[in-house]
């Protein structure tokens, strides 16, 4: 099992390359993820993103203890704006999504950050850093907008390997701006805009621009340096790119590990409104259990396209029914004494993590586990029946897919539960009667019958036993 000093590597994208993971303070890993514009809902690419770093910062914490993780909420933005209505202010509809947001990520088990600051909540630390900014010549003011001056930083482009003569400008053509590269830090407030998104400064009423509100957010939670950057691919230009140009020509030495996670293709194809394959995450999880959505959302590497389909939720459902299976099957046949054994992850599965975050190879040392505890109740070898038990249960608690934890019961489990136990067991007994008078005809009636309703009996020394084919919560007895 794995001992000794933490030997984490990550793929930094500003290096672009592999990296050995050396935290600024081994004792407290420190993580910034970009978190959701909330103008709309959250669809299947947010919790993939989210839940990518959810999975980072469990291993992180296995392996150093201590993760204190900052997701922002970006709640003022020209498309939270855009979106208002009327009816339902920008504040309204941005906090209306944000709990949508918020409820998503725990549907399928990702953990709440250490702080989740809200942009409009850190306007004086944007100011703030924007007067920096102006001080060391790095920013301008333009009828009572300021912009971040490209060309005054010669490292610019340097996240992702391009040079300013080499790049468009970005889209905005707002008046005053020196060079069609440059970005906007603070944008002046427009006749059309509701007089309550906008905030005083020194240059007038306005609003902060996307990028300044991460580099500064991050600096006030996590201080002017520390480990980790997370987002999604498609941010690292140019919102990572100016905030790593920003951050740096205020004098901040920012992250140390830029890391990103890939997007969605559905059924072969991006992810896009436009091709209708857009797949919102409230209907995804009115079709799916929980559970299943994160198995299949963890299955490929974070770095990957993730392809996904029908078949991608079948076989996510499939591989958490056979750990299930043997789960229950340990725990039946094992008892109490197997909860007694001394064991720790798997070595095949710790270097499958600490080698950035390997999880489909953790994964099939996950399933490699389970054949081998189910060979070894098979011939009777109950310690390493146990064994096994504990390293899954182990390794499925590291990856958040432990399918026997309580977080994966839905409110009134308990209720049908009880009622479909009571109805399946007296067919179970009726089933039992039956084989004691050697009627066979109706002991397979009856099976068969339980089969056709998805529920699975396992015949074993202790009595007959029952699941729910494709069920994820646990294993009922008779």
């Amino acid at each position: 099992m794995t001992n000794g000093t933490p030997s984490v590597k990550l793929y930094d994208s500003e290096a672009q390359s592999l990296r050995d993971f050396v935290p600024i303070d081994p004792s407290n890993v420190t993580m910034y993820v970009c978190g959701p514009t909330v103008q709309s809902g959250p669809h299947i690419g947010h919790l993939r993103a989210a839940l990518a770093f959810d999975v980072m910062r469990r291993w992180l914490e296995y392996r150093f203890g201590r993760v204190t993780f900052v997701r922002n909420v970006t709640d003022i933005d020209d498309k939270v704006l855009a979106n208002a209505t009327p009816t339902e202010p920008w504040w309204a509809l941005a906090y209306r999504m944000e709990l949508e947001f918020t409820a998503a990520y725990s549907a399928i088990g990702i953990a709440a950050p250490t702080y989740e600051p809200r942009a409009t909540a850190s306007i004086t630390q944007m100011i703030e850093m924007i007067e920096r900014l102006i001080a060391a010549g790095h920013a301008y003011v333009a009828e009572g907008s300021v912009y971040f001056d490209v060309r005054s930083w010669s490292a610019y482009g340097e996240l992702t390997n391009q040079r300013p003569d080499a790049l468009e400008g970005s889209a905005d053509t707002d008046a005053g701006k020196r060079d069609p590269l440059d970005f906007a830090l603070w944008k002046a407030t427009k006749p059309e805009e509701p007089a309550d998104a906008a905030w005083s400064s020194p240059w007038g009423a306005g609003r902060p621009g996307w990028h300044i509100e991460c580099s500064a957010m991050s600096r006030r939670y996590l201080g002017p340096e520390f480990d980790i950057h997370g987002g999604g691919l498609d941010l690292r230009f140019p919102h990572h790119e100016n905030e790593l140009a920003q951050s740096h020509a205020a004098g901040d030495r920012f992250a140390h590990y830029w890391v990103h996670n890939g997007l969605v293709n559905v059924d072969g194809q991006k992810m896009s409104k436009s091709l209708g394959n857009f797949l919102l995450a409230a209907d995804v999880l009115a079709e799916h259990p929980p559970l299943v959505i994160r198995y299949a959302l963890s299955a490929a590497h974070y770095r990957s396209s993730l392809e996904l389909s029908a078949q991608s939720f079948d076989e996510a459902a499939a591989a958490l029914d056979r750990v299930t299976t043997f789960l229950g099957r340990a725990e039946r046949e094992l008892g109490l004494a197997g909860r007694l054994v001394a064991t720790g992850l798997p070595d095949d599965f710790a270097a499958a993590m600490d080698d950035d975050l390997g999880v489909p190879v953790a994964l099939a040392v996950v399933h490699e586990s389970v054949r081998a505890g189910n060979a070894a109740l098979d011939r009777g070898d109950l310690t390493a029946a146990g064994t096994a038990r504990v390293e899954v249960g182990r390794m499925l608690g590291v990856l958040g897919l432990h399918p026997l934890d309580a977080q994966w019961r839905t409110t009134g489990d308990d209720t049908h539960a009880s009622a479909l136990d009571a109805l399946v067991r007296t067919m179970i007994d009726q089933r039992a009667t039956a084989r004691a008078a050697k009627d066979w005809a109706s002991a397979d009636l009856i099976r068969d019958a339980l089969a056709a309703a998805g529920i699975v009996l396992e015949d074993g020394a202790a009595g007959t036993h029952w699941i729910l084919a494709g069920d994820t919560s646990g294993v009922k007895e008779n």
